[in-house]
């Protein structure tokens, strides 16, 4: 669909009559309402002031056209003197998300510090004194990627130390992390 002389006259006719924009698709066929719309804001058409204003509107059509190049040069001020974006560049604490387990599914194992043994309890806590304290992006396929602490404060991170050959936990964290099938059988007893 093309906007003819014609179509354009019709548009603009029935547009100071106050036709609604769907009136107008309607009327012209072939073209949706918002096309209606967006020509008659290229027409510099979208106020509709009464019959006082059809009359310029129509006699003098080409004083619409520059009236929208002074309106981006006004509206770019509006758009500066609003630091809006400020805010934004702050930059938000990222939240943590726990796994999303679907309804039915078994809950992973996850031992407490009550099923743990006293004797791994102390040998993580020593272990976590010598840890080498890595950044997220500190690590490699080598290192024992335990976390600690929590990661929504800068006092994160990660133990560090040599893993375990095809664990990604150092030894002490293996046997905190991985504990055998019957062990946890007998928990559930």
């Amino acid at each position: 669909m093309s906007w003819t002389d014609e179509r354009v006259e019709t548009l603009k006719r029935m547009w100071i009559e106050g036709q609604s924009a769907s009136q107008i698709a309607k009327e012209l066929g072939g073209v949706t309402r918002n096309a209606v719309i967006g020509k008659v804001h290229r027409l510099g058409l979208s106020n509709r002031a009464g019959s006082e204003a059809d009359e310029p509107e129509a006699t003098a059509a080409p004083e619409p056209a520059p009236a929208p190049r002074p309106e981006p040069v006004r509206a770019e001020p509006v758009r500066e003197a609003e630091p809006a974006p400020a805010p934004r560049a702050a930059p938000a604490p990222i939240p943590v998300r726990k796994a999303i387990i679907p309804a039915g599914q078994p809950l992973p194992p996850q031992p407490s510090a009550n099923e743990i043994s006293p004797e791994a309890l102390a040998s993580v806590r020593e272990v976590e004194k010598r840890a080498r304290r890595l950044t997220l992006m500190e690590l490699t396929e080598r290192t024992c990627k335990w976390p600690i602490g929590d990661p929504a404060t800068e006092d994160f991170w990660f133990c560090g130390l040599p893993s375990t050959a095809g664990k990604p936990y150092c030894e002490a964290h293996v046997g905190v992390a991985f504990q055998p099938m019957s062990a946890r059988r007998d928990r559930r007893r």
